[in-house]
């Protein structure tokens, strides 16, 4: 049978002593279901605004990087544009010190003449470190309550899907390199109701206030008022993107899965074809065509296992993958046997285990 989706992680029945809280708790367990996402032992660089979202993240990966053991590394950036930016900015990095995180500060010169050349701005630099720095993951404090915010104004511009699937929790920041938002599942008061319990330092930008810009007065002026008529409007707009962007990445990932599969025998893969693709498209790839194939819903954990022996080792070998099905391989190929069709001579391989890199 596949292993366990929590093989090689942390028993997340019994949490450790504090600091620990329910933030603590949810983002845990949501990166043991998506290792993927924030991989254990990698260097992190966390673009840090001292915000309350960015704070959250910081203080949230700084209490589980004992659990994940990630190196922290913080970049923040001042756009030149509020005279107590200096001050706000030398400040957090003393708090920064005090927490022993390594932090960068740069300042624009000049400063960007709007929000978007700001972002554009903060993007650049931020990949600029993430290659000084070797971090092939590049993190931001981003909530669902901005992913909603974001979804309204492109709706309101006008748009199309793409539009509506903004502010993703995982993309390509180029150079092999990946932005992620580990906040999409919290709401901005639930990082305000943490900060505040946690007693982390919050520096209020007084830029967000100014109605002139138009995600302010989506923020002030059009939120609220969907959150008194329907309650966690917020969250629900962020889960909708959400499935819109899960809707489109499994469209993608059919049309992927025609230059792997031959019609005419959808149970057997091209694994010559598959091991083209980078890593992370050869998980999502073989996780899609598993589930496909079988009608089981899998976890991500065990398939990304799987996947990684099939990268790491030739040889031919078999897998049950539960409900009663197989997979076998041989050098150029996956075969998907039905659980009336399969050969008894099998040789039965024990699962993949990360504890256990010798076995199949």
């Amino acid at each position: 049978m596949l292993p366990p989706e929590s093989t090689g992680e942390p028993d997340t029945r019994h949490p450790p002593k504090p600091p620990w809280g329910p933030l603590h708790q949810k983002l845990h367990q949501e990166l043991v279901h998506r290792p993927s996402l924030l991989p254990a032992g990698e260097r992190l660089l966390l673009a840090v605004s001292g915000g309350q979202d960015s704070m959250a993240l910081t203080r949230l990966l700084l209490d589980l990087s004992r659990l994940h053991h990630w190196e922290l590394q913080l970049w923040h950036g001042n756009h030149g544009w509020r005279p107590e930016a200096a001050d706000q900015a030398a400040e957090l990095a003393a708090w920064s010190a005090q927490q022993g995180l390594p932090i960068h500060l740069e300042q624009a010169e000049p400063a960007p003449g709007s929000e978007a050349a700001g972002r554009s701005w903060r993007y650049a630099r931020l990949l600029h470190w993430a290659r000084q720095l070797g971090s092939q993951h590049v993190l931001t404090g981003h909530t669902a309550t901005d992913r909603a915010e974001t979804v309204l104004l492109n709706l309101a511009r006008g748009t199309h899907r793409r539009g509506l699937c903004s502010l993703r929790r995982h993309r390509s920041f180029g150079a092999g390199r990946w932005l992620v938002r580990p906040l999409l599942s919290l709401s901005r008061e639930e990082t305000a109701a943490f900060c505040a319990a946690w007693e982390v330092p919050v520096w209020l930008d007084s830029g967000n206030d100014q109605l002139r810009h138009s995600r302010n007065r989506i923020r002030h002026q059009v939120i609220p008022v969907l959150e008194d008529l329907h309650p966690g409007a917020s969250r629900r707009i962020s889960a909708l993107a959400e499935r819109l962007e899960q809707d489109s990445l499994e469209e993608l990932l059919g049309l992927a899965l025609e230059r792997l599969v031959d019609p005419a025998a959808p149970k057997r893969l091209s694994r010559g074809a598959l091991s083209t693709c980078s890593s992370s498209c050869q998980d999502l790839l073989l996780h899609h065509w598993l589930e496909q194939q079988t009608g089981r819903k899998l976890s991500s954990r065990p398939v990304e296992l799987l996947s990684q022996r099939l990268r790491e080792r030739p040889e031919p070998g078999s897998l049950d993958v539960g409900g009663g099905w197989r997979l076998e391989w041989q050098k150029d190929t996956l075969l998907l046997l039905e659980p009336d069709n399969r050969s008894p001579a099998t040789h039965r391989h024990p699962p993949p285990n990360e504890d256990n890199p010798s076995d199949g």
